[in-house]
Protein backbone atom coordinates (compact mmCIF):
# COMPACT_ATOMS: atom_id res chain seq x y z
CA UNK A 1 0.00 0.00 0.00
CA UNK A 2 1.37 3.65 -0.46
CA UNK A 3 1.94 6.28 1.81
CA UNK A 4 -0.07 8.51 2.01
CA UNK A 5 1.01 12.27 0.91
CA UNK A 6 1.89 13.73 4.40
CA UNK A 7 3.84 10.42 5.54
CA UNK A 8 5.34 10.55 2.22
CA UNK A 9 6.40 14.31 2.38
CA UNK A 10 7.82 13.49 6.29
CA UNK A 11 9.88 11.11 4.95
CA UNK A 12 11.28 12.75 1.82
CA UNK A 13 11.98 15.47 4.71
CA UNK A 14 13.93 12.49 6.90
CA UNK A 15 15.75 11.72 4.02
CA UNK A 16 17.21 15.32 2.97
CA UNK A 17 17.69 16.29 6.84
CA UNK A 18 19.43 12.64 7.64
CA UNK A 19 20.60 10.66 4.54
CA UNK A 20 19.77 7.85 3.39
CA UNK A 21 22.25 6.01 6.03
CA UNK A 22 20.90 2.87 8.51
CA UNK A 23 23.29 4.67 11.34
CA UNK A 24 20.41 7.71 11.06
CA UNK A 25 17.49 4.76 11.62
CA UNK A 26 16.03 5.97 14.80
CA UNK A 27 16.11 9.76 13.84
CA UNK A 28 13.90 8.71 10.40
CA UNK A 29 11.36 6.72 12.39
CA UNK A 30 11.36 9.35 14.89
CA UNK A 31 10.80 12.48 11.66
CA UNK A 32 8.13 9.86 10.25
CA UNK A 33 5.62 8.94 12.31
CA UNK A 34 2.47 10.45 12.81
CA UNK A 35 2.34 13.02 15.90
CA UNK A 36 1.05 11.16 18.18
CA UNK A 37 3.53 8.19 17.08
CA UNK A 38 2.19 5.96 15.19
CA UNK A 39 4.04 3.90 12.51
CA UNK A 40 2.14 1.64 10.24
CA UNK A 41 3.14 -1.56 8.40
CA UNK A 42 3.65 0.54 5.10
CA UNK A 43 5.61 3.17 6.95
CA UNK A 44 8.34 0.67 8.48
CA UNK A 45 8.64 -0.78 4.79
CA UNK A 46 9.11 2.23 2.80
CA UNK A 47 12.14 2.98 6.05
CA UNK A 48 13.13 0.14 5.11
CA UNK A 49 13.10 0.27 1.48
CA UNK A 50 14.63 3.52 1.53
CA UNK A 51 17.65 3.05 3.96
CA UNK A 52 18.47 -0.58 2.40
CA UNK A 53 17.83 -1.86 5.41
CA UNK A 54 16.48 -5.16 6.61
CA UNK A 55 12.98 -4.97 7.65
CA UNK A 56 13.04 -7.07 10.45
CA UNK A 57 16.01 -4.51 12.10
CA UNK A 58 13.21 -1.86 11.28
CA UNK A 59 10.86 -3.54 12.97
CA UNK A 60 12.89 -4.36 15.71
CA UNK A 61 14.25 -0.49 16.39
CA UNK A 62 10.59 0.57 16.22
CA UNK A 63 9.48 -2.19 18.81
CA UNK A 64 12.34 -1.27 21.45
CA UNK A 65 11.70 2.84 22.06
CA UNK A 66 8.98 3.32 24.09
CA UNK A 67 7.75 6.28 22.42
CA UNK A 68 7.95 4.47 19.05
CA UNK A 69 4.65 2.47 18.25
CA UNK A 70 4.13 -0.08 15.75
CA UNK A 71 0.15 -0.20 16.86
CA UNK A 72 -2.11 2.27 16.52
CA UNK A 73 -2.63 5.17 19.11
CA UNK A 74 -5.55 8.04 19.48
CA UNK A 75 -4.76 11.58 17.74
CA UNK A 76 -3.85 12.67 21.27
CA UNK A 77 -1.35 10.41 23.08
CA UNK A 78 -1.54 11.23 26.66
CA UNK A 79 1.76 9.84 28.62
CA UNK A 80 1.46 10.11 32.46
CA UNK A 81 4.28 10.47 34.24
CA UNK A 82 4.49 7.41 36.79
CA UNK A 83 7.56 8.09 38.43
CA UNK A 84 7.75 7.58 42.92
CA UNK A 85 7.78 11.69 42.52
CA UNK A 86 5.15 11.72 40.75
CA UNK A 87 2.78 9.44 42.81
CA UNK A 88 4.00 11.09 46.01
CA UNK A 89 1.66 14.59 44.43
CA UNK A 90 -1.40 12.92 43.54
CA UNK A 91 -0.42 11.74 39.74
CA UNK A 92 -2.72 7.95 40.77
CA UNK A 93 -5.72 10.60 40.98
CA UNK A 94 -5.55 12.62 37.86
CA UNK A 95 -5.03 10.12 36.01
CA UNK A 96 -8.03 8.48 36.95
CA UNK A 97 -9.94 11.71 36.79
CA UNK A 98 -8.60 12.14 33.14
CA UNK A 99 -9.28 8.89 31.94
CA UNK A 100 -13.09 9.32 33.38
CA UNK A 101 -14.14 12.63 31.34
CA UNK A 102 -12.35 11.64 28.42
CA UNK A 103 -14.25 7.68 29.18
CA UNK A 104 -10.81 5.98 28.17
CA UNK A 105 -9.12 3.24 29.92
CA UNK A 106 -5.28 3.40 30.36
CA UNK A 107 -3.35 1.42 27.56
CA UNK A 108 -5.95 1.40 25.55
CA UNK A 109 -7.28 3.91 22.85
CA UNK A 110 -10.62 5.68 23.26
CA UNK A 111 -13.37 7.84 21.96
CA UNK A 112 -12.93 6.46 18.27
CA UNK A 113 -9.28 6.68 17.49
CA UNK A 114 -9.25 10.30 19.45
CA UNK A 115 -6.90 9.85 22.57
CA UNK A 116 -4.86 6.89 24.06
CA UNK A 117 -3.81 7.30 27.74
CA UNK A 118 -0.87 5.19 29.23
CA UNK A 119 2.28 5.78 32.01
CA UNK A 120 5.48 6.56 31.09
CA UNK A 121 8.63 6.98 33.63
CA UNK A 122 10.51 9.87 35.08
CA UNK A 123 9.75 12.67 32.13
CA UNK A 124 12.30 14.88 34.46
CA UNK A 125 10.04 17.11 35.58
CA UNK A 126 10.10 15.98 39.66
CA UNK A 127 10.43 19.68 41.01
CA UNK A 128 7.16 20.66 39.08
CA UNK A 129 5.17 17.03 38.90
CA UNK A 130 2.32 15.82 38.62
CA UNK A 131 3.27 15.78 34.84
CA UNK A 132 2.37 14.45 31.76
CA UNK A 133 3.23 14.17 27.53
CA UNK A 134 1.00 15.26 24.90
CA UNK A 135 1.99 14.39 21.78
CA UNK A 136 5.53 14.36 23.39
CA UNK A 137 4.88 17.73 24.70
CA UNK A 138 5.64 18.11 28.43
CA UNK A 139 3.53 19.46 30.84
CA UNK A 140 3.89 20.10 34.46
CA UNK A 141 2.38 21.61 37.83
CA UNK A 142 -0.93 19.10 37.22
CA UNK A 143 -3.61 19.69 39.13
CA UNK A 144 -7.40 19.41 38.86
CA UNK A 145 -7.91 22.38 37.02
CA UNK A 146 -5.28 21.60 34.37
CA UNK A 147 -6.66 17.74 33.94
CA UNK A 148 -10.14 19.41 33.89
CA UNK A 149 -8.73 22.11 30.40
CA UNK A 150 -6.84 19.39 29.20
CA UNK A 151 -9.33 17.20 29.07
CA UNK A 152 -11.34 19.99 27.05
CA UNK A 153 -9.12 20.66 24.47
CA UNK A 154 -8.59 16.94 23.62
CA UNK A 155 -12.34 16.33 23.42
CA UNK A 156 -12.68 19.48 21.08
CA UNK A 157 -9.83 17.80 18.85
CA UNK A 158 -8.17 21.34 19.19
CA UNK A 159 -4.36 20.63 18.16
CA UNK A 160 -1.60 20.47 20.75
CA UNK A 161 0.34 23.38 19.05
CA UNK A 162 -2.60 25.56 19.59
CA UNK A 163 -2.98 24.88 22.76
CA UNK A 164 -2.50 27.75 25.94
CA UNK A 165 1.33 28.44 25.83
CA UNK A 166 0.90 28.39 29.34
CA UNK A 167 0.51 24.56 29.90
CA UNK A 168 4.15 24.04 28.06
CA UNK A 169 5.75 26.08 30.84
CA UNK A 170 8.38 24.43 32.33
CA UNK A 171 10.02 26.47 34.99
CA UNK A 172 14.28 25.93 35.74
CA UNK A 173 14.10 26.73 39.88
CA UNK A 174 17.54 27.61 40.94
CA UNK A 175 17.84 27.02 44.94
CA UNK A 176 21.90 27.41 45.48
CA UNK A 177 24.04 28.74 43.18
CA UNK A 178 28.32 28.15 43.11
CA UNK A 179 30.99 28.00 41.29
CA UNK A 180 29.28 26.53 37.91
CA UNK A 181 25.68 28.15 37.94
CA UNK A 182 27.45 31.72 39.04
CA UNK A 183 29.53 31.27 35.65
CA UNK A 184 28.64 33.67 32.86
CA UNK A 185 30.23 32.67 29.99
CA UNK A 186 31.12 35.05 26.82
CA UNK A 187 30.84 32.41 24.17
CA UNK A 188 34.25 31.39 22.71
CA UNK A 189 36.36 32.25 26.23
CA UNK A 190 37.58 28.88 27.32
CA UNK A 191 38.13 27.95 23.21
CA UNK A 192 40.16 31.33 23.36
CA UNK A 193 42.22 30.05 26.23
CA UNK A 194 42.39 26.59 25.20
CA UNK A 195 44.36 27.90 22.16
CA UNK A 196 46.97 29.02 23.86
CA UNK A 197 47.87 25.38 24.58
CA UNK A 198 48.73 22.29 22.66
CA UNK A 199 46.04 19.32 23.14
CA UNK A 200 48.58 17.70 25.80
CA UNK A 201 48.71 20.72 27.37
CA UNK A 202 44.57 20.91 27.62
CA UNK A 203 44.74 17.88 28.74
CA UNK A 204 47.00 18.60 31.74
CA UNK A 205 45.07 21.23 32.89
CA UNK A 206 41.77 18.97 33.14
CA UNK A 207 44.32 16.47 35.14
CA UNK A 208 45.78 19.26 37.41
CA UNK A 209 42.04 20.10 38.04
CA UNK A 210 41.31 16.56 39.03
CA UNK A 211 37.81 16.44 37.12
CA UNK A 212 36.22 13.52 37.28
CA UNK A 213 32.69 12.45 35.28
CA UNK A 214 30.11 13.46 37.04
CA UNK A 215 27.41 10.68 36.36
CA UNK A 216 28.22 8.97 39.41
CA UNK A 217 31.11 6.73 38.46
CA UNK A 218 33.54 9.71 38.56
CA UNK A 219 36.22 8.19 36.12
CA UNK A 220 38.65 11.40 35.91
CA UNK A 221 38.53 13.07 32.96
CA UNK A 222 42.05 13.73 31.88
CA UNK A 223 42.55 10.11 31.47
CA UNK A 224 39.63 9.42 29.42
CA UNK A 225 40.28 12.34 27.14
CA UNK A 226 44.34 11.19 26.88
CA UNK A 227 43.50 7.30 26.08
CA UNK A 228 41.16 8.32 23.30
CA UNK A 229 43.80 10.80 21.62
CA UNK A 230 46.20 8.21 21.73
CA UNK A 231 44.25 5.43 20.27
CA UNK A 232 44.34 4.82 16.40
CA UNK A 233 42.74 6.01 14.12
CA UNK A 234 41.93 8.24 11.41
CA UNK A 235 38.99 9.87 13.21
CA UNK A 236 37.55 10.39 16.50
CA UNK A 237 34.21 11.52 17.95
CA UNK A 238 32.60 13.44 21.14
CA UNK A 239 29.48 12.37 22.33
CA UNK A 240 27.46 14.16 25.10
CA UNK A 241 24.96 12.03 26.81
CA UNK A 242 22.01 14.52 27.63
CA UNK A 243 19.62 11.27 28.56
CA UNK A 244 18.87 12.18 31.73
CA UNK A 245 17.18 9.30 32.56
CA UNK A 246 17.59 8.38 36.09
CA UNK A 247 14.61 9.06 38.38
CA UNK A 248 14.45 12.28 40.23
CA UNK A 249 17.38 13.92 38.41
CA UNK A 250 16.29 17.08 36.39
CA UNK A 251 19.80 18.99 36.65
CA UNK A 252 20.76 18.46 33.01
CA UNK A 253 17.11 19.88 31.83
CA UNK A 254 18.68 23.24 33.53
CA UNK A 255 21.86 23.37 31.62
CA UNK A 256 20.85 22.27 28.62
CA UNK A 257 18.32 24.89 28.66
CA UNK A 258 20.14 27.80 30.59
CA UNK A 259 23.72 27.06 29.66
CA UNK A 260 23.82 24.99 26.64
CA UNK A 261 26.97 27.75 25.46
CA UNK A 262 28.76 25.99 28.66
CA UNK A 263 27.98 22.72 27.04
CA UNK A 264 28.83 23.08 23.42
CA UNK A 265 32.05 25.13 24.76
CA UNK A 266 33.15 22.05 26.76
CA UNK A 267 32.75 19.16 23.98
CA UNK A 268 34.56 21.59 21.37
CA UNK A 269 37.48 21.66 24.18
CA UNK A 270 37.20 17.81 24.17
CA UNK A 271 37.20 17.84 20.62
CA UNK A 272 40.00 19.80 20.26
CA UNK A 273 42.05 17.82 23.20
CA UNK A 274 41.41 14.53 21.65
CA UNK A 275 41.55 15.59 17.64
CA UNK A 276 37.96 15.30 17.07
CA UNK A 277 36.13 17.47 14.49
CA UNK A 278 32.49 15.88 15.05
CA UNK A 279 30.50 15.61 17.75
CA UNK A 280 26.80 14.57 18.88
CA UNK A 281 24.72 15.49 21.59
CA UNK A 282 21.96 13.08 22.28
CA UNK A 283 18.88 14.15 23.83
CA UNK A 284 16.26 12.77 25.99
CA UNK A 285 13.19 12.65 24.10
CA UNK A 286 11.09 13.82 27.32
CA UNK A 287 13.61 16.70 26.93
CA UNK A 288 11.89 17.46 23.22
CA UNK A 289 10.74 21.08 24.12
CA UNK A 290 14.54 22.10 24.76
CA UNK A 291 15.78 21.04 21.07
CA UNK A 292 15.00 23.81 19.31
CA UNK A 293 17.02 26.07 21.65
CA UNK A 294 19.64 24.33 21.56
CA UNK A 295 19.53 24.52 17.45
CA UNK A 296 19.70 27.58 18.00
CA UNK A 297 22.66 28.14 19.94
CA UNK A 298 24.52 25.84 17.71
CA UNK A 299 23.22 27.96 14.77
CA UNK A 300 24.75 31.41 16.49
CA UNK A 301 27.49 29.72 17.44
CA UNK A 302 28.64 28.67 13.95
CA UNK A 303 27.27 32.02 12.71
CA UNK A 304 30.60 33.74 15.49
CA UNK A 305 32.80 31.37 13.64
CA UNK A 306 32.89 29.13 16.94
CA UNK A 307 31.75 25.81 15.41
CA UNK A 308 31.80 24.60 11.78
CA UNK A 309 35.08 23.42 9.67
CA UNK A 310 35.70 27.13 8.96
CA UNK A 311 35.94 27.54 13.03
CA UNK A 312 39.85 28.28 14.49
CA UNK A 313 38.76 25.14 16.25
CA UNK A 314 37.52 22.73 13.44
CA UNK A 315 34.57 21.15 15.27
CA UNK A 316 31.00 20.93 14.91
CA UNK A 317 27.94 19.21 16.86
CA UNK A 318 24.64 17.32 15.68
CA UNK A 319 21.69 16.96 17.85
CA UNK A 320 20.08 13.58 17.58
CA UNK A 321 16.87 12.89 20.15
CA UNK A 322 16.12 9.47 21.58
CA UNK A 323 13.19 8.10 21.57
CA UNK A 324 12.63 6.66 25.09
CA UNK A 325 14.73 4.07 26.87
CA UNK A 326 16.30 4.44 30.22
CA UNK A 327 18.99 1.66 29.41
CA UNK A 328 19.90 4.14 26.57
CA UNK A 329 21.66 6.49 29.57
CA UNK A 330 24.29 3.93 29.92
CA UNK A 331 27.11 4.84 27.17
CA UNK A 332 27.39 2.15 24.82
CA UNK A 333 24.26 2.20 24.92
CA UNK A 334 23.51 5.34 24.31
CA UNK A 335 26.28 5.06 20.99
CA UNK A 336 23.93 1.91 19.55
CA UNK A 337 21.03 4.22 20.02
CA UNK A 338 23.31 6.97 17.96
CA UNK A 339 23.94 4.82 15.44
CA UNK A 340 20.61 3.39 14.65
CA UNK A 341 20.00 0.26 16.47
CA UNK A 342 18.32 -1.19 19.13
CA UNK A 343 19.97 0.52 22.96
CA UNK A 344 21.56 -2.73 24.13
CA UNK A 345 24.95 -2.42 25.74
CA UNK A 346 27.70 -3.42 24.08
CA UNK A 347 30.00 -6.20 26.04
CA UNK A 348 33.42 -3.86 27.56
CA UNK A 349 36.29 -4.43 26.49
CA UNK A 350 36.25 -2.88 24.12
CA UNK A 351 35.71 0.54 25.69
CA UNK A 352 34.55 3.62 23.65
CA UNK A 353 37.85 5.64 23.98
CA UNK A 354 39.05 2.85 21.31
CA UNK A 355 35.91 1.68 20.10
CA UNK A 356 33.09 3.66 20.24
CA UNK A 357 30.59 5.79 17.50
CA UNK A 358 31.13 4.08 14.71
CA UNK A 359 33.71 2.04 16.18
CA UNK A 360 35.94 5.31 16.12
CA UNK A 361 37.68 6.69 18.99
CA UNK A 362 35.02 8.13 21.36
CA UNK A 363 34.92 10.34 24.31
CA UNK A 364 31.67 9.76 26.01
CA UNK A 365 30.73 12.23 29.00
CA UNK A 366 27.14 14.36 30.25
CA UNK A 367 25.97 17.06 29.81
CA UNK A 368 27.27 18.26 33.33
CA UNK A 369 31.07 17.17 32.90
CA UNK A 370 31.23 19.27 29.36
CA UNK A 371 29.74 22.12 31.60
CA UNK A 372 32.90 21.74 34.56
CA UNK A 373 35.53 20.80 31.37
CA UNK A 374 34.87 24.25 30.17
CA UNK A 375 34.50 26.15 33.77
CA UNK A 376 37.52 24.66 34.38
CA UNK A 377 39.44 26.96 31.77
CA UNK A 378 37.54 29.73 32.38
CA UNK A 379 38.84 29.67 36.44
CA UNK A 380 41.55 27.66 36.31
CA UNK A 381 42.57 24.35 37.76
CA UNK A 382 43.92 25.44 40.88
CA UNK A 383 40.76 27.56 41.74
CA UNK A 384 38.67 24.56 40.73
CA UNK A 385 39.96 22.10 42.59
CA UNK A 386 39.64 24.48 45.81
CA UNK A 387 36.67 23.53 45.84
CA UNK A 388 35.19 20.05 47.36
CA UNK A 389 37.38 17.45 48.98
CA UNK A 390 40.74 15.89 48.00
CA UNK A 391 39.56 13.00 45.81
CA UNK A 392 36.59 14.57 44.80
CA UNK A 393 37.37 18.63 42.93
CA UNK A 394 34.76 21.65 42.48
CA UNK A 395 31.15 21.00 42.78
CA UNK A 396 27.84 18.82 42.39
CA UNK A 397 24.87 19.78 41.29
CA UNK A 398 21.79 18.27 42.90
CA UNK A 399 18.28 17.57 41.50
CA UNK A 400 16.27 17.77 44.73
CA UNK A 401 12.74 16.40 44.59
CA UNK A 402 10.18 14.59 46.90
CA UNK A 403 9.03 15.69 50.11
CA UNK A 404 10.30 18.94 50.75
CA UNK A 405 9.07 22.97 50.63
CA UNK A 406 12.18 24.04 48.62
CA UNK A 407 12.73 21.70 45.43
CA UNK A 408 14.99 22.35 42.82
CA UNK A 409 18.81 22.50 41.84
CA UNK A 410 20.93 23.23 44.35
CA UNK A 411 25.16 23.59 43.76
CA UNK A 412 27.05 22.53 46.50
CA UNK A 413 30.75 21.92 46.75
CA UNK A 414 31.64 18.04 46.87
CA UNK A 415 31.76 17.03 50.62
CA UNK A 416 28.46 18.68 51.41
CA UNK A 417 26.43 16.10 53.96
CA UNK A 418 23.13 15.14 53.16
CA UNK A 419 22.14 16.88 56.34
CA UNK A 420 23.30 20.14 54.98
CA UNK A 421 21.40 19.41 51.86
CA UNK A 422 18.15 18.86 53.99
CA UNK A 423 18.57 21.72 55.58
CA UNK A 424 19.13 24.09 52.90
CA UNK A 425 15.78 22.28 51.54
CA UNK A 426 13.42 22.60 54.31
CA UNK A 427 13.38 18.73 55.01
CA UNK A 428 15.06 18.22 58.31
CA UNK A 429 11.90 15.77 59.52
CA UNK A 430 13.14 13.39 56.54
CA UNK A 431 13.18 9.77 57.37
CA UNK A 432 15.05 8.58 54.17
CA UNK A 433 16.96 9.84 51.26
CA UNK A 434 17.51 8.16 48.07
CA UNK A 435 20.76 9.60 46.69
CA UNK A 436 21.84 8.69 43.03
CA UNK A 437 18.35 7.80 42.17
CA UNK A 438 16.93 3.77 41.99
CA UNK A 439 20.22 2.52 41.11
CA UNK A 440 21.88 4.50 43.81
CA UNK A 441 21.65 4.21 47.80
CA UNK A 442 18.57 4.69 49.79
CA UNK A 443 19.91 5.93 53.30
CA UNK A 444 18.06 6.50 56.73
CA UNK A 445 18.64 8.60 59.50
CA UNK A 446 21.43 7.73 61.27
CA UNK A 447 23.47 8.16 58.13
CA UNK A 448 22.64 11.77 57.10
CA UNK A 449 26.14 12.83 58.40
CA UNK A 450 27.97 11.04 55.04
CA UNK A 451 29.24 12.97 52.29
CA UNK A 452 28.00 13.33 48.71
CA UNK A 453 31.27 12.46 47.36
CA UNK A 454 32.79 10.15 45.12
CA UNK A 455 34.57 8.49 48.38
CA UNK A 456 31.30 8.30 50.05
CA UNK A 457 28.02 8.80 48.67
CA UNK A 458 28.20 9.30 44.69
CA UNK A 459 25.40 10.51 42.85
CA UNK A 460 24.23 11.98 38.98
CA UNK A 461 22.14 14.38 40.68
CA UNK A 462 19.51 12.75 42.17
CA UNK A 463 18.38 13.34 45.86
CA UNK A 464 14.74 12.31 46.73
CA UNK A 465 13.44 13.03 49.95
CA UNK A 466 10.77 11.04 51.62
CA UNK A 467 9.45 12.05 55.10
CA UNK A 468 7.77 10.82 58.11
CA UNK A 469 4.69 9.94 56.37
CA UNK A 470 6.02 7.78 53.71
CA UNK A 471 6.07 4.36 53.42
CA UNK A 472 9.54 3.06 52.58
CA UNK A 473 7.88 -0.51 51.06
CA UNK A 474 6.03 1.15 48.76
CA UNK A 475 9.25 3.29 47.88
CA UNK A 476 10.96 0.59 47.01
CA UNK A 477 8.26 -1.91 45.52
CA UNK A 478 7.80 1.41 42.60
CA UNK A 479 11.24 1.06 41.87
CA UNK A 480 11.38 -2.97 41.60
CA UNK A 481 8.50 -2.26 39.23
CA UNK A 482 10.17 0.88 37.26
CA UNK A 483 13.34 -1.49 36.59
CA UNK A 484 11.10 -4.41 35.47
CA UNK A 485 9.44 -2.16 33.23
CA UNK A 486 12.93 -0.70 31.77
CA UNK A 487 14.94 -3.93 31.40
CA UNK A 488 16.10 -4.06 27.80
CA UNK A 489 15.53 -7.51 27.83
CA UNK A 490 18.86 -8.93 26.62
CA UNK A 491 19.77 -11.09 29.43
CA UNK A 492 17.77 -13.36 30.62
CA UNK A 493 18.91 -12.56 34.82
CA UNK A 494 18.00 -9.18 33.98
CA UNK A 495 14.56 -9.60 32.25
CA UNK A 496 13.57 -12.52 34.36
CA UNK A 497 15.04 -11.36 37.75
CA UNK A 498 13.78 -7.46 37.56
CA UNK A 499 10.53 -9.15 36.84
CA UNK A 500 10.31 -11.83 39.80
CA UNK A 501 11.61 -9.23 42.11
CA UNK A 502 8.47 -6.65 41.29
CA UNK A 503 6.16 -10.09 41.58
CA UNK A 504 7.39 -11.03 44.56
CA UNK A 505 7.16 -7.86 46.17
CA UNK A 506 3.40 -7.68 45.00
CA UNK A 507 3.05 -10.51 47.24
CA UNK A 508 4.19 -9.18 50.42
CA UNK A 509 2.16 -5.97 48.80
CA UNK A 510 -0.78 -7.71 49.08
CA UNK A 511 -0.62 -9.56 52.46
CA UNK A 512 0.70 -13.37 51.24
CA UNK A 513 4.53 -12.83 51.70
CA UNK A 514 6.08 -14.61 54.94
CA UNK A 515 10.08 -14.85 55.34
CA UNK A 516 10.67 -17.24 52.68
CA UNK A 517 9.44 -14.05 50.23
CA UNK A 518 12.90 -12.17 51.93
CA UNK A 519 15.32 -14.69 51.35
CA UNK A 520 13.50 -14.82 48.05
CA UNK A 521 14.86 -11.11 47.35
CA UNK A 522 17.88 -12.05 48.95
CA UNK A 523 18.61 -14.80 45.77
CA UNK A 524 17.68 -12.50 43.05
CA UNK A 525 19.33 -9.74 43.95
CA UNK A 526 22.29 -12.13 44.14
CA UNK A 527 21.77 -13.46 40.50
CA UNK A 528 20.62 -10.01 38.92
CA UNK A 529 24.65 -8.92 40.37
CA UNK A 530 26.43 -11.73 39.46
CA UNK A 531 24.59 -12.72 35.91
CA UNK A 532 23.33 -9.48 34.84
CA UNK A 533 25.05 -7.99 31.18
CA UNK A 534 25.00 -4.39 32.21
CA UNK A 535 24.80 -2.01 35.23
CA UNK A 536 21.03 -1.65 34.97
CA UNK A 537 20.67 -5.04 36.22
CA UNK A 538 23.56 -4.97 38.77
CA UNK A 539 21.83 -2.25 40.60
CA UNK A 540 18.17 -3.14 40.11
CA UNK A 541 18.39 -4.53 43.28
CA UNK A 542 19.44 -2.15 45.36
CA UNK A 543 16.42 -0.06 46.52
CA UNK A 544 15.54 -3.53 47.88
CA UNK A 545 18.47 -4.44 49.16
CA UNK A 546 19.00 -0.94 51.23
CA UNK A 547 15.67 -0.82 52.37
CA UNK A 548 15.65 -3.95 54.14
CA UNK A 549 19.09 -3.32 55.84
CA UNK A 550 17.69 -0.14 56.95
CA UNK A 551 13.35 -0.32 56.90
CA UNK A 552 13.11 -4.42 57.77
CA UNK A 553 10.01 -3.18 59.63
CA UNK A 554 8.19 -1.99 56.50
CA UNK A 555 8.38 -5.69 55.79
CA UNK A 556 7.74 -7.45 58.30
CA UNK A 557 4.35 -5.87 59.35
CA UNK A 558 3.05 -6.62 55.70
CA UNK A 559 4.41 -10.57 56.17
CA UNK A 560 1.83 -13.20 56.50
CA UNK A 561 3.29 -14.98 59.19
CA UNK A 562 6.81 -15.86 59.97
CA UNK A 563 8.57 -18.92 59.34
CA UNK A 564 11.88 -20.58 59.69
CA UNK A 565 13.29 -18.87 56.47
CA UNK A 566 16.54 -17.37 57.15
CA UNK A 567 16.88 -13.66 57.54
CA UNK A 568 18.17 -11.02 54.71
CA UNK A 569 22.07 -11.33 54.59
CA UNK A 570 23.36 -7.89 53.12
CA UNK A 571 26.86 -9.48 52.28
CA UNK A 572 26.02 -12.24 51.32
CA UNK A 573 23.61 -10.28 48.30
CA UNK A 574 26.55 -7.64 47.91
CA UNK A 575 29.08 -9.94 47.29
CA UNK A 576 28.24 -11.19 43.60
CA UNK A 577 27.44 -7.58 42.82
CA UNK A 578 30.90 -6.14 43.72
CA UNK A 579 32.82 -9.10 42.01
CA UNK A 580 30.74 -8.30 38.89
CA UNK A 581 30.77 -4.55 39.19
CA UNK A 582 34.52 -3.89 40.41
CA UNK A 583 33.13 -1.18 42.53
CA UNK A 584 36.56 -1.22 44.72
CA UNK A 585 38.63 -0.90 41.18
CA UNK A 586 38.39 2.01 39.64
CA UNK A 587 40.09 0.51 36.31
CA UNK A 588 36.53 -0.87 35.70
CA UNK A 589 34.57 2.42 35.21
CA UNK A 590 37.04 3.20 32.49
CA UNK A 591 35.16 4.40 29.22
CA UNK A 592 31.82 4.83 31.36
CA UNK A 593 29.94 7.82 29.53
CA UNK A 594 29.72 9.61 32.75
Amino acid sequence: MPLNTKTDARLQSALRQWGAHDHRLLQVLRAVQTPAGYLSAEVLAAVADSLSVPLAQVRGVASFYSFLSTEPVGDFRVQFSDSITDRMDGSAALLDKLCRLLWAEPGHVAGDGLVSVATTSCTGLCDQGPAMLVNGRAIGRLNHARIERISELILARIPVDRWPAELFEIVDIVRRRDLLLKCELEPGAALTVARRLSPAELIGVIARAGLRGRGGAGFPSASKWAACAAAPGPERYIVCNADEGEPGTFKDRLLLSQHADLIVEGMTLAGYAVGASHGLLYLRAEYLFLRDGLEQTLARRRQAGLLGATAAIPFDVELHVGAGSYVCGEETALLESLEGRRGIPRNRPPYPVTHGYRDRPTVVDNVETFCAAALVLLAGAEAFRKRGTAQSQGTKLLSVAGDSPARGIYEFPFGVTVRQVLQAAGAEDAIAVQVGGPSGTCISVDEFDRQISFEDLPTGGAFTIFGPTRDIFEVARSYAHFFAHESCGFCTPCRVGTSLLARVVDKIHAGYGTRHELAELEQLIAVLGKGSHCGLGHSAGNPIRDTLLRFMPAYERRLASADFAPAFNLDAALAPARRMTGRDDPAAHLGEGS
